[in-house]
């Protein structure tokens, strides 16, 4: 039997009181822990230490660089072309990949994007495409190649393969209270996209009630952090502090935003949601060598939907079929005359949660035509007995415990309070 070279204990112990973990020791952790010698509980207090002391900048370097060890490393450098994606922190009715990845990939630019599902109040983007008819989201390597090769994007599910390290690490982080720890969101997140070869990446990462991170500054170290890995891995890496105080948009769920989508690549749309997939594709397109390019025009043109139809079509859709509509709604109207002051995403995330657009294990089904659907957005004025809002599910039993979770989200007023800009900072190494 082969002896270890090092201790898990004496690795806990360092990081516990302070210490800086040498870089072969950490290297070992990670691939301990991934052979199985390194137990969950072991593991689960080294992650209760980093949350605790942190971590420096060359040990998230190493923390990420073993978990993309762990596992496959991809390449598009075959296709000829160059290639970034984006990732967002989540929120709620955060639905800007699908809308992005075919209004940069009109560009001539390639777009990997490898996507996740929803669990508990963000939702996830896989779900929300599989609400159109035959999408599936599983390709193989060579399907995903090929389709980045004819077509230009991809969004699918990111392969077993990629960071295995990451995903076990993240089952015991949710578990153990130490999914706050920054320095392991940022390998967790980074781990997997540097794995997948990209050239180049972009970050959304939210603040505000809707989303991980509810405080700015909170918000920007972990932008600062990502922006610092991707850099010092050889991904070329920029992040946008965008604000989640608020749903984006006008749909929350998933048949419904993609339906909102949809209404993006056609040149309409929210403002707010048009706003934010301009401005990440704009980021794309600048690290991709474009920084010059019409986005907008390419919206308006029907250039990026062309696009979209061929993304969906590939991956077996049908982007023309109907999509899910629910068995069962619910109305909220306004019950005085005013202006919306105010209209809190979290409690409209839980709420669309409950309705079953959500799950709240990973085995759950989602209902891909539950969710909600807002008519006014702070800073509109509404009347008396006008709609605000409507609660879509396949169960009218759902709508009570939806409509608790809504308890005092939103507020009438006499005038519009001051609303921050979507996008407030941009991070660059």
């Amino acid at each position: 039997m082969s002896v270890e070279p090092f201790d898990a204990v004496q690795v806990i112990t360092a990081k516990r009181d302070g210490g800086v973990v040498p870089e072969d020791a950490l290297r070992w952790m990670v691939d301990a822990f991934t052979r199985g010698y390194v137990s969950d509980a072991q593991m689960a207090s080294f992650a209760m230490a980093v949350l605790q002391r942190g971590m420096e900048r060359d040990e998230i370097r190493v923390m990420t660089d073993a978990m993309i060890a762990s596992g496959e490393r991809m390449s598009f450098a075959k296709l000829g072309k160059p290639t970034v994606d984006k990732h967002s922190t989540g929120g709620v009715g955060d639905k800007i990949t699908l809308p992005l990845a075919p209004l940069v990939a009109s560009f001539g630019v390639a777009v990997p994007q490898l996507s996740g599902r929803g669990l508990g109040h963000t939702g996830g983007t896989l779900d929300k495409l599989e609400s159109i008819p035959g999408w599936r989201a599983a390709l193989s390597n060579q399907e995903m190649f090929d389709q980045l090769s004819d077509v230009g994007a991809v969004i699918c599910a990111a392969g077993s393969g990629l960071a295995p390290a990451d995903k076990r690490l993240y089952a015991l982080r949710d578990v153990t209270g130490t999914v706050e720890a920054i320095p392991l969101i940022a390998s967790s997140i980074m781990s997997k996209k540097i794995a997948e070869g990209t050239d180049a990446l972009v970050l959304d990462v939210k603040f505000g009630s809707g989303a991980f991170m509810k405080d700015i500054d909170r918000a920007r170290e972990l932008a600062e952090t990502m922006v610092a890995l991707g850099t010092d891995s050889g991904v070329a890496t920029t992040a946008l502090l965008t604000d989640m105080s608020v749903p984006l948009g006008l749909a929350i769920g998933n048949a419904n935003e993609v339906r909102e989508s949809v209404e993006i690549l056609a040149g309409g749309g929210p403002a707010d949601v048009r706003e934010l997939t301009v401005a990440l594709a704009r980021e794309m397109l600048a690290l991709a060598g474009l920084p010059d390019a019409d986005v907008e025009a390419a919206l308006d043109g029907g250039q990026a939907m062309d696009v979209w139809n061929a993304m969906i079509r590939a991956q077996d859709g049908d982007p023309d079929a109907a999509l899910p509509v629910p068995r069962e709604t619910h109305v909220v109207t306004a019950s005085s005359s005013g202006v919306v002051t105010r209209m809190e995403a979290l409690p409209f995330g839980i709420a669309a949660w409950r309705l079953g657009a959500g799950r709240a294990r990973a085995e759950d089904l989602v209902v891909h035509a539950a969710g909600i659907d807002l008519h006014a957005k702070p800073g509109d004025r509404v009347e008396a007995g006008q709609a605000l809002f409507t609660l879509s599910a396949d169960d009218d039993a759902r709508f009570d415990r939806a409509l608790d979770a809504l308890e005092g989200a939103w507020e009438i007023g006499d005038a519009a309070s001051d609303v921050g800009p979507l996008v407030r900072e941009r991070i660059t190494a």
